[in-house]
Order: C-alpha cells, then sequence, then structure tokens
C-alpha cells in the first residue's frame, strides 16, 4: 500500500520530549518521512518552538483538550492514513510499514500492542491485556491509525469528551471498518503512575471508567480527575 501517513499529536506543555519524540518519528524505519502534525492547546512553555525546530509542522488547535487538537490536526493533514500519538509515547520503530500492512490488509483501523518505560509487575500486566480486540481496555496511549476516510466519515473524536475520547470513539470506529490489534508494542511514559501511585492511579483510573459508563456528565469526571490526580492537564 502506498498510501502516506499523517502522525497527529496533542500537545501541552511538552517541552521535556517533544523534540526527540518528533526526531525519532522522522528517522525511524525504512520508508520516506511521514507528515508529523503537532497539535497544541496553547503551551505556556515552547512547546510549539521545539516541535518545528525538531521538523514537525504546529498548528494552534481554537480548543484545549486532546479530542478538539486531534480533531484539528486531521482536519489539517494530508495523508490518507491519520496515526494519533500521545506527546510521551514511541511507536516501534517499523510502525510505518505495519500500519500500511494492516490498512492493505482491509483494517482501516487498528492500534498497538502497549509497553510501559517502567519494569513493575503491575504495569507489565496491565500492559499484557492491550494484546487483546477487547474495547473497554483500549485507551489513547495505545495510539490509534485510521484511514481519512474512515476518520471524517464517522466524524472524528467527540469534542464535548474531555476524557473518555480515545475509548468512545472506537465503538463508532467498528461501525464502518474492521480494528486491527497489530502485534508490536508501542513504548509509554509511566511518569503520571510514578507521581501518583501506581496503584493509586489504577484505582482513580477504574473509578473514572466506571462513572463513565453510568453516564456521569464530563464536567464531572473532569473535576473528580482534576482533584485526584496530580499534574493533571485537563482543564
Amino acid at each position: 500500500m502506498s498510501a502516506s501517513i499523517s502522525i497527529v499529536i496533542p500537545t501541552y506543555n511538552e517541552v521535556d520530549g517533544i523534540q526527540g519524540l518528533v526526531r525519532y518519528l522522522l528517522t525511524s524505519g525504512n520508508r520516506p518521512a511521514p507528515e508529523i502534525i503537532v497539535a497544541d492547546g496553547g503551551s505556556s512553555d515552547n512547546t510549539p518552538e521545539l516541535a518545528r525546530a525538531a521538523g514537525a509542522k504546529v498548528i494552534r488547535s481554537p480548543q484545549k483538550g486532546r479530542a478538539a487538537q486531534m480533531n484539528a490536526g486531521a482536519a489539517f493533514a494530508t495523508g490518507e492514513i491519520l496515526y494519533f500519538l500521545h506527546a510521551d509515547t514511541f511507536p516501534p520503530a517499523d510502525f510505518q510499514t505495519a500500519i500500511l500492512e494492516s490498512c492493505a490488509s482491509g483494517a482501516g483501523a487498528g492500534c498497538f500492542r502497549l509497553r510501559f518505560d517502567d519494569s513493575h509487575w503491575f504495569l507489565k500486566v496491565n500492559a499484557w491485556f492491550t494484546r487483546f480486540d477487547l474495547d473497554h481496555i483500549r485507551f489513547g496511549d495505545q495510539s490509534l491509525f485510521i484511514l481519512k476516510s474512515a476518520f471524517e466519515r464517522i466524524g472524528g473524536f467527540r469534542e464535548d469528551h474531555i476524557v473518555m475520547e480515545d475509548q468512545e470513539i472506537i465503538y463508532r470506529i467498528k461501525e464502518v471498518t474492521r480494528f486491527n490489534v497489530l502485534p508490536a508494542a508501542v513504548v509509554t511514559s509511566a511518569q503520571k503512575y510514578r507521581q501518583n501511585g501506581i496503584y493509586r492511579l489504577q484505582f482513580i483510573f477504574s473509578v473514572i471508567w466506571l462513572l463513565y459508563y453510568i453516564r456521569v456528565p464530563q464536567q464531572k469526571l473532569v473535576s473528580i480527575y482534576n482533584r485526584l490526580i496530580k499534574k493533571s492537564k485537563l482543564k
């Protein structure tokens, strides 16, 4: 498959790692460098400048929030395949080839498995479960690729979702195309777990997940998230 890939990275104060990630994405594998779009949510540090210096295209999202920022990046993208990636997550070196082969096989969307940059047994167990195609354990840390045509067909991310936007979209994606969990893993930062306590943070995430599925309003979920999680970047 000769389709091009546009990587969309939503950012807010990611000065510590954005340059390294962009440079990695531009030089990984043996395919032409992908289009990299950093959709910034109004960083108060120099994340946009560093991303641009590293080789990314940078846009300012009119609204802060991952869903809104990723939609803004997708609208700007020129590739036939969109690849949404968190700023603290590194895909495998051959991620472009893996994504293109998956799409060529008929899966219009998918993700990678997950691995944390921490050897704690509990995080290893969490990551092990990401190999299964189970919607309720599918989160944005695993990254997400999708044909742009399919993304536009479902209307993109729901911008009224400040949390759980990454899980909500999976159900709509599967209504229009096949979803594939690839065997390789992305490596994501466990810094938030280390800051908040591994078991404590997992408990908080589980509570928010449960509250979301019993239809607690987003405003309340965001309030709980900000109150309980240290160094939250949610508004």
